[in-house]
């Protein structure tokens, strides 16, 4: 279509040559020049540009997991091994009545009553005698009885010796201030402070002690009835190897005072008054 457009334009040109005109030439060329320009001018034509309308969705993508395979767990089987548990010596009171205390000796506070037909078991027995460690069934707690009260039925010599336990300190009353001893050969005289309690409360005191006697220390514990009876004289003999002692309580309805430790004086032989007569 430009090849057209430019021959007419080319022919004019050509007779504007021809022409001798000024005029007439003058005029050909603006006509030219206007056609040639209007055959350059650029018409631009839309291009449709195409426009996607479709989304892109990522499909996503699988993982694969991998399959866990369990090993299974050997668990152990136990094999359950039973420990005989310790059977205490059981007892059964064959007196009307008796009486549990705090101690091994009849010397100690009453702790308990027991009734004929009363049963326990053994848990435990004195290091100083036979006196036995029970705890009856009927009972809150243990206490001290003779053997020859009970019925036995088991080995006594399976449990162990157990310490005594006293009841106290006593928050009433306070230990004598000073105890003293004093030796005359054998026997001694063993004196302390008269200490005031209520009648209701007063039980006397407790010597704990012991003494020399064949050769052997003995146990020898002393209760005495009231808070004036403040005087006590024991047996103590030479030949032991350990030395003898022993302590002091007072003694109320509740319980037992601090000890008080007993300065025991120690044997002295006899010295000869004077020397024996030379032989003749």
């Amino acid at each position: 279509m430009k090849y057209i457009l430019f021959l007419p334009v080319v022919f004019c040109l050509f007779l504007s040559s021809c022409a001798s005109s000024s005029a007439t030439q003058a005029t050909l060329t603006a006509i030219a020049h206007t056609a040639t320009a209007a055959a350059w001018t650029r018409t631009f034509t839309t291009t449709p540009t195409k426009t996607s309308t479709s989304t892109h969705t990522p499909t996503p993508s699988i993982t694969n997991t991998p399959t866990i395979t369990e090993t299974p767990t050997i668990t152990p089987t136990f094999t359950i091994t039973l420990t005989p548990t310790f059977d205490f010596p059981d007892v059964e009171v064959v007196v009307d009545m008796a009486s549990c205390r705090y101690g091994p000796h009849k010397a100690y506070l009453y702790h308990y009553t027991l009734y004929r037909g009363d049963k326990g078991v053994v848990w435990g027995r004195s290091p100083y005698n036979e006196w036995l460690y029970v705890k009856m069934d009927n009972l809150g707690g243990p206490c001290w009885v003779h053997p020859s009260l009970l019925k036995i039925t088991g080995d006594v010599k399976t449990v162990l010796p157990q310490r005594i336990r006293l009841p106290g300190p006593s928050v009433l009353y306070n230990p004598p201030r000073w105890v003293e001893a004093d030796r005359y050969g054998t026997k001694v005289i063993v004196y302390w402070e008269e200490v005031w309690m209520t009648e209701d409360d007063d039980r006397g005191y407790f010597l704990d002690v012991w003494v020399c006697q064949g050769g052997k220390l003995v146990w020898t514990p002393v209760a005495l009835p009231n808070q004036y009876t403040n005087e006590y004289t024991f047996t103590d003999e030479p030949g032991c190897a350990q030395p003898s002692g022993g302590k002091l309580y007072l003694v109320e309805k509740h319980g037992y005072s601090l000890p008080v430790d007993i300065p025991w004086p120690p044997f002295e032989w006899p010295t000869a008054t004077s020397e024996p007569s030379p032989t003749p």
